[in-house]
C-alpha cells in the first residue's frame, strides 16, 4: 500500500502515516508517533507535507488532529489535475514530428510494461504480440477492447488463453522471459521481459528493423501452423 500510495507523489513516511490515518481516523501527532513508530518531528513535518499535498485535513481545535481523505476522493482529485496538466501540456507543449526513426533502450520492468500500455493505446489498425502465456492475462483485456474494435489483434504464445475468438492465438514453443510487439507495421518493442529492474527493452520506428522482426513473427507463426498441421495428422 505504501508503494501504491507513493505514486500519488507521497514521501514513504506520509504514505504510512496516511494508512495510519485512515485506519484509525482523526488523530494528532502524539498518537500517530505512538502507533507508527515514527519521530515527533518527522511525524508533524510528514503530517503538514499530507495537508499541503491535499491526502489529509487539518481539525484544528485544542488539540490538532489530522483526518485522511478518502481513497477515492484521492484519487479522484488526482485523477482531475494529472488530466488538466495533460490538456494543458498537449495544448502548449510544441512537439518535434520528427518520429521516431532511430533506437531507444527502454529499462525496468515498469518502464516497459508502461511503454508497452502506451502502445495498445494508440493502435489503428493491427498489432502483432509475442509473450510468454504467464504475461499475457495483464494485457487481455487490453486486446480483447482492440479486437472488439475491429483491429486485428495477432497473439502468439506458449499455451492458448482464455479469450475471445477475435483474437487469432498462435501456440508456439516455450517462450523465454522476452517480448516482441509491432504496432500497425510502423513501432516495435522487444527485448528481456522477467519482471526485473535490469529488464531491457529496444523500441524503434526504424523501417528495416520493423520489417526484420516482422518476418521473425511471420516465421514463427508459420511453424506454429505447421505444428498443428502434423499434430492433426497424427
Amino acid at each position: 500500500m505504501v508503494e501504491k500510495l507513493m505514486i500519488f507523489g507521497l514521501t514513504r513516511q506520509e504514505a504510512t502515516i496516511y494508512i495510519c490515518l485512515y485506519q484509525n481516523g482523526a488523530m494528532n501527532g502524539y498518537e500517530t508517533a505512538k502507533l507508527t513508530g515514527i519521530s515527533r518531528s518527522n511525524v508533524y513535518s510528514a503530517l503538514a507535507g499530507l495537508v499541503e499535498k491535499g491526502a489529509a485535513y487539518l481539525m484544528e481545535g485544542t488539540s490538532n488532529k489530522y483526518l485522511a481523505l478518502p481513497v477515492e476522493e484521492l484519487c479522484e482529485n488526482y485523477v482531475r489535475h494529472i488530466t488538466e496538466a495533460k490538456e494543458y501540456l498537449e495544448k502548449n507543449l510544441v512537439q518535434n514530428k520528427q518520429g521516431t526513426e532511430g533506437y531507444i533502450t527502454i529499462e525496468g520492468y515498469q518502464h516497459i510494461q508502461d511503454k508497452i500500455c502506451s502502445m495498445l493505446s494508440k493502435v489503428e489498425h493491427r498489432l502483432y504480440l509475442s509473450l510468454s502465456s504467464c504475461d499475457v492475462p495483464q494485457y487481455l483485456a487490453q486486446l480483447e477492447r482492440l479486437a472488439s474494435e475491429g483491429k486485428k489483434v495477432v497473439l502468439l504464445t506458449d499455451a492458448k488463453p482464455d479469450c475471445s475468438k477475435q483474437i487469432q492465438v498462435y501456440v508456439s514453443d516455450t517462450k523465454e522471459k522476452q517480448i516482441h510487439l509491432i504496432v500497425d507495421s510502423a513501432y516495435v518493442l522487444t527485448g528481456d521481459y522477467s519482471g526485473s529492474e535490469t529488464d531491457t527493452c529496444l523500441y524503434s520506428g526504424q523501417k528495416n528493423f520493423v520489417n526484420v522482426l516482422k518476418d521473425a513473427l511471420r516465421n514463427e507463426i508459420r511453424l506454429s501452423e505447421l505444428g498443428y498441421e502434423k499434430r492433426d495428422e497424427n
